[in-house]
């Protein structure tokens, strides 16, 4: 079994991993890091600590009604995907831990298009 890097948990709540193919687990929050278990293999987890997370990234949906997606992207170790049940509540828990200047929203549809238009015209 995998030895968790929290000493206190704040939540935990069923969640999906998208780093690859989706994977089935929980998210446990906790005073020390964010941590995703699958729960099929124990030896497939992730453990973020919060001195690594630089961004805590969410897909905003319909002016905040619906969060289908939210990312965090470390220093060192890339981006990892995850999507939950109540994505609000792991966001404001996770709020507790990161500062709120580094929780951001992700770009809209139409505004990727605006920026890849942009670059296009400008070469």
């Amino acid at each position: 079994m995998v030895q968790s890097i929290n000493t206190k948990v704040d939540l935990v709540i069923d969640a999906t991993s998208h780093l690859g193919l989706p994977e089935y687990g929980k998210i446990m929050i906790g005073d020390k890091g964010f941590e995703f278990y699958n729960d099929r293999d124990a030896r497939k987890f992730i453990q973020i600590p919060w001195e690594e997370v630089d961004y805590v990234i969410a897909s905003v949906m319909f002016k905040g009604k619906w969060i289908p997606r939210y990312a965090i992207q470390t220093k060192r170790n890339g981006t990892f995907s995850f999507s939950s049940k109540e994505p609000k509540k792991v966001l404001r828990a996770i709020r507790e831990y990161v500062d709120p200047n580094q929780m951001v929203q992700s770009l809209s549809f139409f505004d990727v298009v605006k920026r890849g238009l942009k670059s296009k015209f400008k070469k």
